[in-house]
């Protein structure tokens, strides 16, 4: 089951998602819309390497925008911070990015209930795309878990993803294998 605007608010009232900041007029039937941060990201290696820690180098977004490139993958992340404590975040991204060619995620769409962070996107284009800080890119859905958890992810020993930054976070696949 996912939440509707109605249950997203009454989940925000009692603590069991935070969204860091909040505009009501981001809130839709059944999603909330995020929006690209100024911060992007890219490799700086040509061969990345599953099992080292890969070299990114960060800049922002300038004020008249930032043109994205075919055959580069840009690490970018969401202006919001958001907590999910009860429910499994999934971020898809707006039709209107997909209409334009961009790829907001490679296969990272799904959260975990205990994600306390800025998302990280992977992006990719089709065709050159000028984008800019603060433009709607996503949309975050939240499903019903049923049955008690566990392991919640900011916990787990192993959470890779758990430092709050709003910074994008390169790949630490790396951490796997230590």
């Amino acid at each position: 089951m996912i939440l509707t605007d109605k249950s997203i608010l009454e989940e925000i009232e009692i603590g069991n998602i935070v969204i860091e900041p909040f505009d009501i007029k981001a809130l839709g039937t059944n999603s909330y819309d995020v929006h690209l941060s100024k911060h992007l990201a890219v490799y700086t290696e040509e061969i990345l390497d599953a099992k080292k820690s890969n070299h990114i180098e960060r800049f922002e977004i300038p004020e008249e925008g930032f043109v994205i490139q075919p055959g580069t993958l840009y690490l970018g992340s969401t202006l919001e911070y958001t907590e999910s404590h009860a429910h499994v975040p999934f971020l898809e991204g707006k039709s209107s990015i997909g209409r334009l060619g961009i790829d907001i995620h490679a296969t990272a769409g799904k959260g975990d209930v205990g994600f306390c962070n800025h998302w990280t996107l992977e992006i990719s284009c089709i065709k050159p795309v000028r984008v800019y800080a603060g433009m709607p890119v996503g949309q975050l859905i939240y499903f019903v878990v049923e049955g008690s958890i566990k392991n919640f992810y900011n916990k787990k020993a192993n959470a890779k993803y758990i430092e709050r930054s709003p910074m994008p976070q390169e790949s630490m696949m790396w951490k796997n294998f230590g």
